[in-house]
Formats: C-alpha cells, sequence, structure tokens
C-alpha cells in the first residue's frame, strides 16, 4: 500500500515512517522540516520505497501536486505545532499548523477520491475536567490551549469530510510521547537546565502536576495494528497508559540516571506549569483495550527510558 505521511520527519511521524516500511508499504513522507528534522530521516534515504517531499502543508497547491504524482491510498496527517507554550503566545500558529494543514490534507483526499485518514489528536480536546474520568463519549469539550482547540476543530472537520465523503478516519487522542527523536518537552527541558546548572533545577508550576506518559513505539505500534477498517466514518479512541508520572517524578528519574545528587528543585509555584496546561487528568482507556491494544510500557517505564535515550545510554 503507498501511504502518505505528513509531518513524516518529526517526531511521531519519522517512527511511522519506520514502521509502515517494516510492515512493506510505500512511504511517501511531506514535511518541510520546520519542526521534523532530515537526521530523523536520513537512514531511509537509500531506501527504494521511501521518498521525501521538502514541502509545506499550509501551501495546498504543493500539496495537490504532491497527491497528483503518488496518487496515496492511505493518509497519515501528523503536522501541527506540538508545542503548547510556544502558541500561547502566537494563536495564529495553530491555526495555520493545526487547523488550516487538516483542511488542506482533507480537501486533497476528496479531489483525489483518497479514503483512508489517520488523525493525530489529543487529550487538550477535553479541556480541564480533574475528577472526571474521560471517554470518547465525554460531553461538553472545551479545550483551553488553542493547541486543543485546533485539533478539535480538526476532529469536527474530519466528521464532517468522512460523513460528505466516505471516508475511513482513525483518530486517536493522546497524551504526552516522548521517547527517541524527542525535540521538546519536560524531559528536554530539564536535561538542558541541569547541563547548565547540575546543582539546581526550575520547575514550573508546583511539580505535582501529573500525567500519562507513552513511549513513542507504543504510540506507533497501536497506529499501525489499528490502522485498517471496513467501517466508514470516524473511529475515535483514548491511547495511553494506565498509570501516570508527576513532574517531580521526572525531576527525580533525570537526576538518578545523571548521576546527580542534592539538586535543588525551584518551583515557581501554581497547579499549572503555563497558561493552558492542565495539570492532570485521567483517561478512560477501557475502548481501546477491547479493540485489543495495551500499552507495553507504562508511564514510569516510558519516562526512564525517553531520560536514557537523550542520555545516551539507550540505543
Amino acid at each position: 500500500m503507498k501511504t502518505l505521511v505528513a509531518g513524516g520527519a518529526g517526531f511521531i511521524g519519522s517512527h511511522l515512517c519506520d514502521a509502515l516500511l517494516e510492515e512493506g508499504h510505500t512511504v511517501v513522507c511531506v514535511d518541510d522540516l520546520s519542526r521534523g528534522t532530515e537526521e530523523n530521516i536520513g537512514h531511509l534515504k537509500e531506501c527504494e520505497a521511501f521518498r521525501f517531499y521538502r514541502s509545506d502543508v499550509r501551501e495546498v497547491d504543493a500539496l495537490k501536486t504532491i497527491f497528483e504524482k503518488e496518487k496515496p491510498e492511505y493518509v497519515f496527517h501528523l503536522v501541527a505545532n506540538s508545542d503548547i507554550q510556544a502558541s500561547a503566545k502566537s494563536p495564529e500558529v495553530e491555526y495555520q499548523c493545526t487547523y488550516t494543514t487538516t483542511f488542506n490534507i482533507l480537501q486533497c483526499m476528496k479531489e483525489f477520491g483518497v479514503k483512508k485518514l489517520f488523525f493525530a489528536s489529543t487529550s487538550a480536546v477535553y479541556g480541564d475536567k480533574r475528577g472526571i474520568e474521560l471517554t470518547e463519549n465525554t460531553p461538553n469539550l472545551s479545550p483551553v490551549s488553542y493547541y486543543g482547540a485546533a485539533k478539535l476543530g480538526s476532529e469536527a472537520l474530519i466528521s464532517a469530510y468522512s460523513y460528505m465523503d466516505d471516508i475511513q478516519a482513525l483518530i486517536f487522542r493522546f497524551p504526552n510521547v516522548i521517547g527517541p527523536r524527542l525535540t521538546h518537552g519536560v524531559i528536554y527541558d530539564f536535561i538542558r537546565k541541569l547541563n547548565d546548572n547540575s546543582s539546581r533545577l526550575e520547575i514550573l508550576g508546583d511539580g505535582k502536576q501529573t500525567k500519562p506518559y507513552i513511549y513513542v513505539k507504543d504510540l506507533v505500534q497501536a497506529i499501525v495494528s489499528m490502522k485498517e477498517s471496513e467501517q466508514t466514518g470516524v473511529r475515535l479512541y483514548n491511547l495511553g497508559v494506565d498509570s501516570s508520572t508527576s513532574v517531580t517524578r521526572i525531576a527525580d528519574i533525570l537526576c538518578e540516571e545523571m548521576e546527580l545528587e542534592n539538586v535543588e528543585y525551584c518551583y515557581t509555584g501554581g497547579e499549572a506549569g503555563w497558561k493552558g496546561d492542565v495539570p492532570r487528568f485521567q483517561y478512560c482507556l477501557d475502548k481501546i483495550h477491547a479493540a485489543g491494544w495495551r500499552a507495553q510500557f507504562d508511564s514510569d517505564e516510558a519516562v526512564r527510558m525517553a531520560v536514557k535515550h537523550e542520555l545516551g545510554k539507550l540505543e
């Protein structure tokens, strides 16, 4: 099968390209390298089943040219602004990188008759609903970040196009994703800070922010294993792990792996690390477990492996 991975040179996208090629599919990778890197896909450049287009999905005419030439059968949409803190200062980033890219991809699928889509959504669509176990049917979705809003708007577009154009869409709402090729986030920030000053670590918020962290290869395995369905319309799943990890626990794991002792933790205070951050939430994973998928690694294990990769302790 010929697949198109939009955002395929990024953190998650590059791992997805690897997995699809391992399954024997042809992969057309489209990325403007604003967040993705050539290093992430450098090992694939000589693969005959892999093609790379350095192109901006926000430019619909360029995207149409790729669709017309390559004629993909399945589109994996992972293009988005993944740095929520950055978009808090510039909401237009989400409109362009997250919402507009979804519209352009759907328009190309409509024009060229592509019927299969995977979309990477997020727990941020629920908003701040502490004390509620979040299911796929949780009502009154009310994102508190521009990122979550653009993802929820994208889900709405996919719903409409799926109905109007008979598209089979698979949507995963997942939490924090970590692992090799990570480019930002709490682990990345903590390592940078500790490299600058190994005796003191600034921690945003009160350190009690507690979230599920999923290992990137677990996520990709779920995408690949569940991508096919005879069902038209939208299949929507929460995707995650049964456990969670606090920000302070991440700092502890990092100090253990860096063999640092007596590091002073300095908290900036407040429940959230920044405005738009959801300090904690609880997923219900019954639906995806019933479908036959379960994460191999729990949240703390995912954090420790991601830390080891960043420190060069794991290949």
